[in-house]
């Protein structure tokens, strides 16, 4: 699965998709590169939950990795997202772009992650801060 690197505009109010980082060795290391040049405030991580709200073994991959991401910036924040349909919504907003599933297949990942990026923006700048779930990449408890 790639990982996305997804800013968001000066003003925190537009979430504009930047590039893929695939996941590989080294994946982590790019992505906190990636944000101390851009001089990230923060990073999102999506939660795939499941419907019902519970959490799988992809959920807890999520977990394992914002954990090591929170580690390697901080201070900087790295918040997990529900990101529940994102998928499904970019999917169905470039078919209804008129995008075939071959020509979205490449994009479509990059969409979702702005999607959840976007509803976070959204949340945050509506005054409910955090978006998500906060990880502590301090250590502590």
């Amino acid at each position: 699965m790639p990982l996305l690197k997804v800013p968001s505009d000066s003003s925190a109010r537009v979430a504009v998709p930047l590039t893929t980082v695939l996941r590989s060795p080294g994946d982590l290391d790019a992505i906190a590169e990636l944000a101390r040049q851009r001089g990230a405030a923060g990073l999102v991580v999506g939660l795939p939950r499941t419907l019902s709200g519970g959490e799988g073994p992809a959920a807890r991959s999520s977990r394992a990795f914002a954990l090591e991401l929170a580690r390697r910036v901080s201070p900087t924040p790295v918040q997990l997202v529900d990101e529940r349909l994102t998928t499904v919504g970019a999917s169905r907003g470039l078919r209804e772009a008129g995008l075939s599933s071959r020509q979205a297949r490449h994009v479509v990942d990059q969409v979702a992650a702005a999607a959840i990026l976007q509803a976070a923006l959204d949340i945050e700048r509506a005054g409910r801060v955090p978006a998500g779930e906060v990880v502590d990449g301090t250590g502590s408890r």
